[in-house]
């Protein structure tokens, strides 16, 4: 699931940012400019509050129930059955974007007592997958090289139902780095330096474990042994050295935030992660980048763009993303999801993949791909809550309320320099 490793070979000349924007925005293509008669009715019907109400329900069907009248939700435990769908609940794709998505609600509910209440509920889903996908399958014992002191030393498992056999658990080097920038949004979110220090402890601790050398060349593998101690897929995920160079780069910048913002907060003393990134950029120059046309290869690569919009990588990716969002995944996206069509080659979260990467990127409700991702999202409305799929339900929802708000996903949305609510339609 969720297999990021593109074919199509890229190469294009990339001009500045301004012309990438003029070139592949403004446009018109049938399907896409035009948005549904439905879809222009309900945006009238107040967008906010009925992205607002979708996103919620969305999240009480993968979390809930959670309480809502209470700043304090110490009663609430993150459901185990289905939960995240994955082993004991706990599913660490799925869960990064509950974490994330928490924070988004803390940010998009008026009052401080929903900030409050947000940022607890994201705060002990966080603890409640240290504690289950930490620790061996049988909860007996933590990771190998995690202690009481390090929890994260050992990385995290996937959360896969079975142990072996070929889907089964182990690490991911695309859903350990997801889950550092969820815990890194969450240290933002909250001010508190611990949930950063986390991610950089767990950065430092499987960095190496999925580094390898194919042919005298610095390369990655895709998946390793819940104990880190085998490789399980010997190839490279299309974008996990971006992946890495882009939150490693974020975790740091962050680390030293609050090393002065409070010089005495212990920050300081979080390791550097320059190694890190020096590497992940050496793999960079000798794995040219490409996108397959799946639809949250798409979405994945516009997001991580986003951050970084002036790099040469950067570009190169958005122009095909964009380029493959206007010409193929919007205007096949947004035609009805039927019962048939549905079951046989539309997946759901690979599509709200897409439309989280092309909001990301674009950021201009008004611009005609921003337009068309909210119309896939339209198509899938009234077909999710209640899908006879009750495997995949959870990793469509989750990804369904980060579609209709990206809020964290987006870069600046959460910041220790100006702590205000960023608040997204």
């Amino acid at each position: 699931m969720l297999c990021l490793r593109g074919t199509i070979s890229i190469r294009t000349r990339l001009p500045s940012k301004q012309p990438i924007i003029a070139r592949l925005y403004s446009f018109s293509t049938p399907g896409v400019s035009s948005v549904s008669k439905r879809y222009r009715t309900q945006m009238a019907m107040d967008p906010k509050a009925k992205k607002i109400a979708l996103f919620e329900e969305a999240m009480q069907k993968v979390y809930g129930p959670y309480p809502t009248d209470t700043p304090d939700p110490a009663s609430w435990e993150p459901p185990a059955n289905p939960g995240a769908g994955g082993h004991r609940g706990r599913y660490l794709w799925t869960d990064a974007f509950g974490v994330i998505n928490f924070v988004t609600l803390s940010r998009e509910k008026d009052g401080s007592h929903s900030q409050q209440l947000y940022l607890e509920l994201a705060k002990k889903l966080a603890d409640t997958v240290h504690s289950v996908l930490g620790r061996t399958r049988d909860g007996s014992a933590r990771l190998p090289g995690a202690t009481d002191e390090e929890p994260l030393k050992g990385g995290l498992r996937i959360g896969k139902l079975d142990a072996g056999g070929p889907d089964g658990d182990g690490q991911y080097h695309h859903y350990l780095t997801l889950w550092m920038f969820a815990l890194n949004r969450l240290s933002l979110a909250t001010g508190e330096a611990r949930w950063n220090a986390l991610a950089v402890q767990l950065a430092k601790a499987i960095h190496p474990q999925f580094m390898t050398k194919r042919g005298g060349q610095e390369s990655m593998v895709w998946k390793i042994s819940m104990d880190m101690r085998r490789v399980l897929v010997s190839s490279k995920g299309n974008l996990d050295d971006v992946d890495g160079l882009v939150v490693y780069q974020l975790l740091q910048k962050t680390a030293e935030q609050f090393s002065k913002k409070s010089p005495n907060s212990g920050s300081a003393s979080i390791p550097s992660l320059d190694t890190e990134i020096q590497h992940y950029r050496r793999i960079m120059e000798t794995h040219p980048k490409s996108l397959s046309g799946d639809p949250l290869d798409l979405g994945m690569s516009l997001w991580i763009s986003h951050f970084d919009r002036e790099a040469a990588w950067s570009r190169q990716l958005a122009t095909a993303g964009l380029r493959i969002a206007r010409d193929r995944f919007l205007p096949v996206a947004q035609s009805p999801v039927t019962a048939s069509r549905e079951g046989h080659y539309r997946l759901a979260f690979r599509e709200f993949g897409a439309c989280l990467g092309i909001k990301c990127y674009v950021d201009d409700p008004e611009n005609p791909l921003y337009a068309g991702a909210d119309s896939v999202l339209d198509a899938w409305e009234g077909k999710l809550f209640n899908a006879p799929d009750k495997d995949l339900r959870p990793i469509n929802l989750a990804m369904y309320a980060a579609a209709l708000i990206p809020g964290a996903f987006r870069n600046g949305y959460v910041s220790l320099e100006t702590g205000e609510k960023g608040k997204q339609v």
